[in-house]
């Protein structure tokens, strides 16, 4: 093998792996559990469909990387005046502007043809939603207000939608409770980064915090505000008859530790304690998720 053809390769590999980074996996990765996890929820006594439920991973999977990757296009002037995001494909030139744009949409197009043919309109026409709102709501209103929250709370508890309705061909009240219960995880969740990377977002021209909250008073309570309105979302898939006594109990258990870190940054309003409620959400949502499946009725 020649060095130059050792040089195209590595390049190459570097090119991919770009890409790769650019659908931000991480966050995809919990995209995809939130569909699996509505997707089994609302699936009828019985086997699973595996088919069904692989063709609505593969479908969220593409819809969310594409998401990913035209919020980083849109997106790339301000991440290069971060420090949390500067090292992205983009702003540290690894990929070009138009490959990532043509990228992030032919990533939708596919992933919203996919869900359309081999899932069911309703589950297509849910994530051509979440996409509308994230790309063109919450990401250019991230600049205008910190209302953003709130707005962008909404395209991430949509995928648990999209798998039960992918399941079930409707929406009930259950799969409104879960739905409730991602979005208000969402708040304790990303206000928690949005404190901790204050200065970060300040530099970018991002308004994730009200301005006057300087010293995160309304922050973080908030932060705990919202914990306290999760643990009582919480048992409704319980009430409901979604699930029973065992996932009862450990969403309460699990709703009482995050509440204790809910109280430490209303008290403290630190950056250490911001990272502690950050690391709790991590942990606390695919714990509650994985009862619900333990214990689904």
């Amino acid at each position: 093998m020649t060095v130059e053809s050792t040089v195209a390769g590595s390049g190459a590999n570097g090119k991919l792996g770009a890409f790769y980074e650019l659908t931000k996996p991480g966050v995809t990765l919990l995209v995809v559990l939130t569909s699996a996890a509505g997707f089994y929820l609302g699936s009828s006594a019985g086997p699973v469909d595996f088919i069904l439920f692989l063709h609505t991973l593969v479908g969220t999977v593409l819809l969310s990387g594409g998401a990913a990757a035209l919020n980083e296009f849109i997106e790339r002037e301000e991440d290069g005046k971060m420090k949390r995001t500067r090292n992205r494909p983009l702003p540290s030139g690894r990929l070009e502007a138009r490959g990532a744009a043509f990228f992030g949409g032919t990533l939708i197009l596919v992933g919203s043809l996919y869900l359309a043919l081999l899932t069911n309109a309703l589950a297509a026409s849910l994530g051509v939603a979440t996409i509308v709102v994230y790309l063109l709501a919450y990401t250019p209103l991230k600049k205008k207000t910190s209302i953003c929250t709130a707005v962008g709370a909404v395209p991430g508890a949509m995928p648990t939608l999209i798998g039960w309705a992918a399941a079930r061909g409707q929406l009930d009240f259950q799969a409104w409770a879960l739905f409730g219960i991602l979005f208000t995880w969402q708040f304790p969740h990303f206000l928690s980064i949005a404190w901790i990377y204050r200065n970060d977002y300040q530099r970018a021209g991002f308004i994730m915090l009200p301005p006057s909250d300087t010293e995160g008073r309304k922050t973080c309570g908030q932060i705990l505000a919202f914990i306290v309105l999760l643990l009582g979302l919480s048992v409704v898939p319980a009430t409901s008859g979604l699930t029973g006594m065992v996932y009862l109990i450990g969403a309460l258990l699990l709703g009482l530790a995050f509440l204790w870190y809910g109280f430490e940054v209303a008290l403290n309003r630190s950056t250490a304690s911001a990272r502690h409620v950050l690391l709790a959400s991590v942990a606390y949502l695919p714990l509650l998720l994985i009862l619900m499946v333990i214990d689904k009725r």
